[in-house]
């Protein structure tokens, strides 16, 4: 018997200042046609809310839109930006963290994340062809991130915030874990 996945929230970490590309915007970068920012919504069309953390952009429909505080403080303090807006409650027991600059995700796979998640562990994380914990590309349980947050996140390190929940890796699908930091990345996927 198939089990139904939990209802699913969405997280995604848009600020940063892009200074390997030279400052720019990079999530409304295009790879494929596509901006970036749009592709990683798109692999979170079953999730309610999306919730971007980052500058507000036009023609990113149907998201939330909200800042870290202060401004550029670092991912930790977008994550928690970002969960502020996802409700606590049953229904939202799982999130999505995902960074705007990942070039190949799809709703495959955060699905094979949400799968992988199964009953008893914290999150899921893609594991890229190097054996790496791609942090910003993962399914939580939405109380153990909330409960790993330090009290003052901004600086903090996201593998040293995560690093100690109950974490299921998921082995990347070739060229799944490519994301945008450098001109050459903006040829692949």
């Amino acid at each position: 018997m198939s089990r139904t996945p939990p209802p699913l929230a969405g997280v995604v970490l848009a600020g940063g200042a892009a200074r390997r590309l030279g400052g720019v915007d990079k999530p409304m970068l295009e790879v494929g046609g596509m901006p970036l920012l749009l592709r990683v919504v798109a692999a979170l069309h079953e999730a309610d809310p999306v919730v971007v953390v980052g500058p507000r952009r036009e023609g990113v429909p149907g998201v939330l839109w909200t800042r870290e505080e202060p401004a550029g403080s670092g991912p930790v303090a977008a994550l928690a930006a970002g969960l502020s807006l996802v409700e606590r409650d049953a229904e939202r027991d799982v999130v999505a963290v995902l960074a705007a600059d990942l070039a190949a995700v799809t709703s495959r796979t955060v699905g094979r994340l949400r799968s992988a998640l199964g009953e008893h562990a914290d999150g899921a994380v893609l594991v890229d062809d190097e054996g790496r914990r791609q942090w910003l590309l993962g399914v939580w349980r939405t109380p153990a991130l909330r409960a790993a947050l330090p009290a003052d996140p901004a600086g903090a390190s996201v593998r040293r915030t995560l690093g100690g929940l109950s974490i299921v890796d998921v082995p990347a699908l070739p060229g799944e874990s490519a994301d945008v930091d450098t001109p050459e990345d903006l040829s692949s996927p």
